[in-house]
């Protein structure tokens, strides 16, 4: 009986030991993937050079534990906060960026894990956002320099010359200058950290809703007056050409008609020459030409009821005498 006890004895306890020895054996292999780097910690504080190597690696089990760190791009997303501008108007920006660990030993140690070091990116991104917006006017915040090159030629000049509405402020930076003054302000602080930031952006910029209205009429207002200023020039435009078009017109009519008279002057003188030509190259065509002017003149001077007063020695008085006495 004493023997199958034995060897069951033995056989369990061989289990045991196989057990046992899988847990240890499991307990001391840990693999990393290719987006994910490591921290071998012992009783909590690091031990050797950080694993950021993909691959199989070695720890003495259960004293020394592998805390995995992400190796990837990460997304900081900001709280929309509400600031001043430098021309004191106050708005609501909210932010985006890109950030990696470039050191996990010192991210380890300083911050542990992704949730403390998105608290410290809230922290420091905020700050530094809100100080450079406060460093610059509005303007500089919600365009660029691009923007207003595109609108040079017309740079919303000074729309009432009486001075209700001024001329914008130039643009001496832009919102892309002001994202580039954020990024190398907090960079440095969140390399204590062993963050690496890659990037920040300005996602939307919005007016206090308290003034909102306000600002909005203001503007309409004041497009409204450089609208009606442009309105204004070009109907002064529009009557400036049409006078010259006028002008020009009666200059046109003006030679046109002396064109026209010059050339029926031209054209009487030429007739009434070879007209002469034609009647004065004998006495009896010269007389003759006289007789039937005279009778053209008749018919344009004596009508049915026309009463004509004539003295003696008139031509035409002599020329009706004659035809009396040849009727006679």
């Amino acid at each position: 009986m004493s023997n199958p006890i034995k060897k069951s004895a033995f056989g369990c306890l061989g289990a045991i030991l196989v057990f046992v020895l899988l847990i240890v054996v499991s307990n001391s292999f840990y693999t990393i993937t290719e987006q994910k780097q490591a921290i071998v910690t012992q009783f909590g504080k690091p031990v050797g050079d950080p694993v950021t190597d993909a691959g199989l690696g070695f720890k003495i089990p259960f004293i020394q534990r592998v805390n995995i760190i992400e190796k990837r791009i990460l997304e900081w997303d900001g709280v929309a906060n509400e600031m001043p501008t430098k021309d004191k108007t106050y708005i609501l920006v909210d932010t985006f960026g890109r950030w990696q660990i470039d050191d996990p030993l010192k991210y380890f140690e300083r911050l542990r894990d992704e949730r403390s070091a998105l608290s410290r990116l809230d922290d420091i991104l905020g700050s530094e956002t809100r100080n450079t917006i406060a460093k610059h006017d509005l303007i500089e915040a919600v365009r660029t320099t691009k923007d207003r090159e595109v609108r040079q030629s017309e740079e919303l000049v000074e729309a009432d010359r009486s001075g209700k509405v001024g001329v914008l402020k130039p643009i001496r930076h832009g919102r892309t200058k002001l994202e580039e003054e954020i990024l190398s302000k907090a960079r440095p602080k969140l390399a204590e950290f062993g963050i690496g930031l890659l990037d920040i952006r300005f996602k939307r910029i919005n007016y206090n809703p308290s003034v909102q209205k306000r600002i909005f009429e203001r503007m309409i207002s004041e497009r409204k007056q450089i609208a009606e200023r442009f309105r204004s020039e070009g109907a002064g435009e529009a009557a400036k050409i049409q006078g010259n078009m006028e002008k020009e017109l009666r200059e046109i009519e003006s030679g046109a008609y002396r064109t026209v008279e010059t050339t029926k002057g031209e054209a009487d003188a030429l007739a009434t020459k070879i007209y002469a030509d034609s009647y004065n190259q004998t006495p009896e065509a010269a007389e003759f030409y006289d007789f039937t002017r005279t009778l053209d003149v008749y018919q344009n001077v004596l009508q049915k009821d026309t009463t004509l007063i004539m003295s003696t020695d008139s031509e035409l008085f002599h020329l009706l005498k004659s035809a009396d006495g040849l009727k006679d």
